[in-house]
């Protein structure tokens, strides 16, 4: 069943008028994982800015944020309805059984996304609130509708919307772009495609089931390796970044040193297992780190910048 076939085919009166939806379902459509992610990547950004926001503002900048994530995630599972009914690890999603309507979770994000931005414009600066727009507007329109469909390299490209939360952070406090924030930016932009792409080897089925050109998919799966590998290399060369700019010090030092050869180290595992149980263990090792070695590192970066800028000012140098 197509995208269009699924918003245009009958349903029960009662069915149409009220969902059956209930607050749990509806905190899924957030897609809550991602969101609190986003949310901690982005007090990175609010961190890493050469001028300090007052506590309450932040505060309301990262609901701001986590609002905006939320509203993705809900449009992305309104316009995805279809693909999701028929992938087994998303089937069980608010839409495909039928708890909430599609017209629901579409209200549901609009309300959201244009909340989001009017709150960040009110609380912070219209550049902040311009760039949550266009984060919005990129994931939902130009990565889920267009690339997700269409391009092998949907995730490379629609990368971009998921690594701009510290960007709009630190805009959000300085009412300008910085390099600080851009490095942040980076090292989420080319963590995007390992981690997606290892979780992406252990469902091809069901991408190809539901006609996703994911990368396993269209190139296969030694290919699919290789860029994994590709990437991973690239990640953790971007990790060095905020180094170089004397955001970062000693303990983020050895924590992304540390982290980063655990994350090659699974990403040649990962590239070397090429057939059987032993390729399918490497790829899931890999995707469950992924997550890891992205809150850690911030983590770290998160922990020396509280520490430098209110308990051990000397702590980076």
């Amino acid at each position: 069943m197509t995208h269009a076939q699924f918003e245009t085919a009958p349903l029960p009166v009662d069915e149409v008028l009220a969902g059956n939806g209930t607050a749990s379902d509806y905190f899924a459509l957030l897609k809550p994982r991602v969101m609190a992610l986003v949310v901690f990547t982005a007090f990175a950004g609010l961190l890493v800015a050469p001028e300090p926001m007052h506590p309450w503002m932040g505060f309301m900048t990262l609901l701001a944020i986590a609002l905006g994530a939320g509203a993705s995630g809900a449009l992305n599972m309104w316009f995805d309805v279809d693909i999701d009914a028929l992938m087994k690890r998303t089937a069980a999603r608010p839409l495909p059984r039928g708890a909430i309507q599609p017209g629901e979770a579409l209200g549901f994000g609009v309300t959201l996304a244009v909340a989001s931005v009017l709150t960040l414009g009110l609380v912070a600066n219209y550049l902040a609130a311009a760039i949550l727009a266009f984060t919005i507007f990129f994931y939902v329109v130009v990565y889920t509708m267009w690339l997700k469909r269409w391009t092998a390299q949907n995730i490379v490209i629609g990368g971009a919307a998921g690594a701009l939360p510290p960007v709009i952070a630190s805009t959000a406090a300085t009412g300008a772009i910085d390099l600080p924030a851009l490095s942040l930016f980076l090292i989420i932009f080319l963590w995007t495609p390992p981690h997606f792409w290892a979780l992406a080897l252990l469902r091809a089925d069901d991408y190809a089931r539901a006609k996703v050109p994911m990368l396993p998919v269209t190139a296969g799966e030694g290919e699919t390796r290789r860029q994994i590998l590709f990437y991973s290399v690239l990640l953790v060369l971007s990790s060095l970044a905020p180094l170089l700019l004397g955001i970062a010090g000693w303990i983020y030092l050895i924590a992304s040193l540390a982290l980063g050869a655990r994350f090659l180290e699974r990403a040649w595992r990962t590239y070397r297992h090429r057939q059987g149980e032993p390729a399918r263990k490497s790829a899931a090792s890999l995707f469950a780190f992924s997550i890891l070695y992205l809150f850690a590192l911030f983590a770290a970066l998160v922990v020396e910048r509280l520490f430098a800028l209110s308990v051990f000012p000397s702590l980076i140098g």
